[in-house]
C-alpha cells in the first residue's frame, strides 16, 4: 500500500487526542486505543476471509448455510456478530451510547471466544466524551485502508505498539519486541510444528511472526503449532490475548514471574523456544531458584544481598532446558551476556560443551524503541548435526563443535533518527547465510534466482515510466514558445542548451535501457535454471545495464532540475509572471507533473538495480554457494577458538572487520530523506520539550 508510513502517523495523530481529551494519563489511555484498532483490525481481516467462505458454505432446501466462527477459525480469523462489526459502530448517530456500544461489541465476542473472557478492554470507554469516540472510530475507518490489500492492519497495530513503547508508556515499552527481530529469529528456527513457547512473552509478536511463517509455508497455523506463553503483567497479558486473537489464533497466556514459575510445565517438552526476555535483571532470590530444575548448568553470581547478581543466564538456561530433543531455540539477549565473566562464564562453558550453541547474531544499537543498547540473538538447536554435504563440498559445516558467527551490526535500515531495523531484503540475505551453515544449498540459489527475475520484473514497464516522464518534459517547449512571443532571444540561455543536451541523453539512453531489458528477460527471465554458473551467468549479464540504469537516474534528475532553474530564470530574470505568454498556474502544474513522473520513473530505475544489487551481495559473499569467512560479516568458529577466547559468543571476537568499501551507489536524495527525517525528529522533540518546560513553569507557578 502506497504511503502506508503517512496514514499511519495521521491515525496516530488522531488517537492521540485522547490524551489531551480525556481523564487518561499517557500510561493509561493506550489501552482503549488498542481496543479499537483490535476491533478495526478483527472487521479487516473478518471482510478478508468472509466472501471466500461464503463460496463454500453449503446449502439446504435454497438456504444456504449461516456462517459459524469455526469457518473463520480455519482461515485464521474471528468471526463478529453483527453488532460486533467496525462499521455498524462508526455508522452509530451523536445521539447514540458510542462507549455502551463498543462494550457490547466486546461482550460478543467474548461471548464466541472462551479465551478472550476478561480480556478486552469495556469499562474504560464509559469515561470518554460521545463526540469525541466517533471521531475516533472514523479516523480508524479511514476511507484510504477499505481497499487496501495484504494485512495492512496487522501492521498498523504494531505500529501503534511500537508508538507506545516509544513513549514509554507500559513498562518502559517492554510489552513490544521489534518486528525485525522477530522475524530474524523465526526465520532460522523456522517454528512450524508442535509446541511453541514464550515466557516473557509480552504482546505476544512472537506468535504471530510464527503463525506467518506457517501461512507462508502453506501451512495452517492453528492446526501446526500450540502457543504457550507466560506474563508477569496482567495488562500485558490482555495486549498478547488480543493480538492472538485479532489474528485468529489461540494460546495458553498464563500470568506468572518466569524466575519463580513455570505454570506451563514445559521442561524438555518445547519443540521451540522464542523470547525477548528483560536485560540484567538483578534483583531475583538466589534461594527461590537455586534448586529449580530449569538450571541444568548452575547458578550464575549471587550478590552480597543474596540475589542472582545478573538474571540473563537464568534465562538462557530456562530456554535451553524447555527444549526436547529435537528442539530449537531463539532469543534476544544482552551483548554483554555473550561475554560476561566469572560464575557466568562457567554456565556459557557448560552450555557451549553440550554442542547445542547453534549460532549468534550481532545486532547494531537503535533498534529497540525504548533503548539504544546493541544486542545479540542467541540460537540453540538440540538436533544440531554434522550434514553430509555433496562430494566436493565442505565438510562438518554445521559440527556440534563449531558456532556460526553472524556479526550483521553494519547490516540495517534507517527509520528515524532513534530506530533502525532490517529491510525484507536485509533479513533473507543474513537467513541465507544459515542456510549454507545447514547445507541448503538450493534455497540459497533460489533466493539468488528470485532476486535476479524480480530485477527483470521491476524492469517490464520501464518503457510505460520512462515516456511519461518525457510527455510531461513539454514544460520546456511551453518555456520555448513563451520566448519567441516576447521575442527573447533563447540562445544565450545556456541553461536551455544543457536541457536539449539532458533530455536526449535520457531519451537515447532510455531506449537502450528498454530494448536491453526486453533482450534480457527473453534470455534470463523464464528461462534460468537453479545452478549457480548460470545465475553468476546471468548477473554478470545484467550487471552493465543495471549500471546503466543507475546512471540513467541521473540524467532523470537532470532533466528536472535543469527545467526548474530554466522557468526560475525566466521568472526571476526576465519578469515572465508579467506577461500574458506566461501562464504561472499552467506552468507550476506542468512542473508538479514533470516531478511526480520523475519519482515515478526513478523509483523503478532504483528497484531494478536495487535486486540486481541483493544478487550480486550474495554471489560476492559467497560466490561458490557455499558457507565461507567473510571478514567483518561471519565465521564459523570451533570450539577449540572459542575456549581460547574465554568461552566467548560475540561475534564481533572472531569475525574481524571488513575492509572499507567505496558506495559506487551512494544515494543523494536518500541522504537528503535521512537528514529530512532526523530534522523532523528533532523539531518534534524541541515542540515537546517546550511544551513540558511551559507545564513545569505552570505548576511551579512561575
Amino acid at each position: 500500500m502506497h504511503n502506508i508510513e503517512a496514514i499511519e502517523r495521521r491515525l496516530w495523530n488522531a488517537a492521540d487526542q485522547l490524551r489531551g481529551n480525556s481523564e487518561f494519563a499517557s500510561n493509561e489511555y493506550f489501552l482503549p486505543i488498542m481496543g479499537l484498532i483490535f476491533l478495526r483490525h478483527a472487521y479487516s481481516r473478518y471482510l478478508n476471509v468472509k466472501g471466500e467462505i461464503e463460496k463454500t458454505l453449503p446449502t439446504r432446501g435454497g438456504k444456504i448455510r449461516p456462517l459459524t466462527k469455526e469457518d473463520f477459525g480455519q482461515k485464521t480469523a474471528i468471526y463478529l456478530r453483527p453488532e460486533a462489526q467496525f462499521d455498524y459502530l462508526v455508522g452509530l448517530s451523536d445521539d447514540k451510547d458510542r462507549a455502551q456500544a463498543i462494550i457490547d461489541a466486546m461482550d460478543a465476542i467474548e461471548e464466541d471466544y472462551e479465551t478472550l473472557k476478561g480480556v478486552l478492554p469495556k469499562q474504560e470507554y464509559q469515561v470518554l466524551d460521545n463526540v469525541l469516540l466517533g471521531r475516533i472510530l472514523r479516523v480508524f475507518d479511514d476511507t484510504s485502508l477499505k481497499s487496501a490489500s495484504g494485512d495492512v492492519f496487522g501492521r498498523i497495530y504494531e505500529y501503534f505498539l511500537t508508538q507506545f513503547a516509544d513513549q514509554g508508556a507500559h513498562d518502559n515499552g517492554e510489552f513490544f519486541t521489534p518486528v525485525s527481530l522477530v522475524q530474524m529469529i523465526v526465520n532460522v528456527i523456522e517454528p512450524d510444528h508442535g509446541k511453541v513457547i514464550d515466557p516473557a512473552c509480552g504482546s505476544g509478536g512472537m506468535f504471530v511472526q510464527s503463525a506467518h511463517f506457517i501461512e507462508n509455508q502453506h501451512g495452517n497455523p492453528t492446526e501446526a503449532v500450540t502457543f504457550y506463553g507466560q506474563e508477569k503483567n496482567p495488562t500485558t497479558i490482555r495486549l498478547a490475548k488480543m493480538n492472538l486473537a485479532v489474528h485468529g489464533l489461540e494460546g495458553d497466556v498464563q500470568k506468572g514471574i518466569t524466575y519463580y514459575d513455570d505454570n506451563h510445565e514445559m521442561l524438555g517438552k518445547a519443540d521451540f523456544v522464542m523470547a525477548n526476555p528483560p536485560f540484567n535483571v538483578d534483583e531475583v532470590d538466589a534461594d527461590k531458584v537455586k534448586g529449580d530444575p530449569r538450571l541444568p548448568f548452575g547458578l550464575p553470581g549471587v550478590n552480597q544481598k543474596g540475589a542472582v547478581s545478573n538474571g540473563n543466564y537464568l534465562w538462557i538456561s530456562y530456554f535451553y532446558s524447555y527444549l526436547n530433543d529435537t528442539g530449537r531455540a531463539g532469543f534476544v539477549m544482552s551483548s554483554q551476556a555473550s561475554s560476561a565473566g566469572r560464575d557466568e562464564q562457567k554456565v556459557r562453558q557448560k552450555l557451549i560443551e553440550t554442542g547445542h550453541v547453534d549460532a549468534m547474531i550481532a545486532i547494531r544499537p537503535n533498534f529497540f524503541y525504548t533503548r539504544t543498547v546493541p544486542c545479540e540473538l542467541w540460537f540453540f538447536d538440540k538436533q544440531k548435526e554434522t550434514p553430509s554435504p555433496p562430494a566436493g563440498e565442505m565438510a562438518g559445516v554445521r559440527g556440534r563443535d563449531k558456532v556460526l558467527m553472524i556479526d550483521a551490526r553494519s547490516i540495517y535500515r534507517k527509520v528515524t533518527r532513534k530506530v533502525y531495523d532490517f529491510s525484507s531484503e536485509q533479513l533473507k540475505n543474513l537467513t541465507s547465510i544459515v542456510w549454507l551453515y545447514r547445507g541448503e544449498k538450493e534455497r540459497f540459489l533460489e533466493l539468488q534466482r528470485s532476486y535476479i527475475q524480480e530485477c527483470l520484473q521491476e524492469a517490464g514497464d520501464l518503457n510505460l515510466y520512462l515516456s511519461e516522464f518525457n510527455s510531461k518534459a513539454i514544460l520546456t517547449e511551453i518555456v520555448k514558445l513563451y520566448l519567441k512571443k516576447e521575442a527573447i532571444d533563447s540562445s544565450p540561455l545556456e541553461v536551455l542548451k544543457e536541457l536539449g543536451t539532458a533530455f536526449d541523453a535520457v531519451s537515447w539512453v532510455g531506449r537502450g535501457i528498454v530494448q536491453q531489458a526486453e533482450l534480457l528477460s527473453n534470455d534470463y527471465l523464464d528461462k534460468l535454471p537453479l545452478e549457480n554458473g548460470a545465475l553468476h551467468a546471468a548477473a554478470a549479464a545484467i550487471a552493465p545495464w543495471a549500471d546503466q540504469c543507475r546512471d540513467l537516474i541521473k540524467e532523470i534528475d537532470l532533466v528536472y532540475k535543469l527545467s526548474i532553474r530554466l522557468t526560475d530564470h525566466c521568472e526571476k530574470e526576465l519578469n515572465a509572471r508579467e506577461s500574458e505568454h506566461y501562464n504561472v498556474r499552467d506552468i507550476n502544474r506542468m512542473k508538479k507533473a514533470l516531478d511526480e513522473a520523475r519519482k515515478d520513473a526513478v523509483e523503478r530505475l532504483r528497484q531494478v538495480r536495487y535486486f540486481y544489487k541483493q544478487a550480486h551481495w550474495l554471489q560476492e559473499h559467497f560466490p561458490d554457494a557455499i558457507l565461507r569467512d567473510v571478514p567483518g560479516l561471519v565465521k564459523l568458529v570451533d570450539r577449540e577458538e572459542i575456549e581460547k577466547n574465554d568461552w566467548s559468543l560475540t561475534p564481533g571476537r572472531y569475525v574481524g572487520v571488513a575492509p572499507e568499501e567505496v558506495d559506487e551507489d551512494f544515494d543523494f536524495e536518500e541522504a537528503l530523506r535521512e537528514i529530512h527525517v532526523e530534522l523532523s525528529d528533532l523539531n518534534t522533540e524541541a515542540v515537546e520539550l517546550a511544551a513540558t518546560i511551559a507545564r513545569n513553569f505552570e505548576e511551579l507557578g512561575a
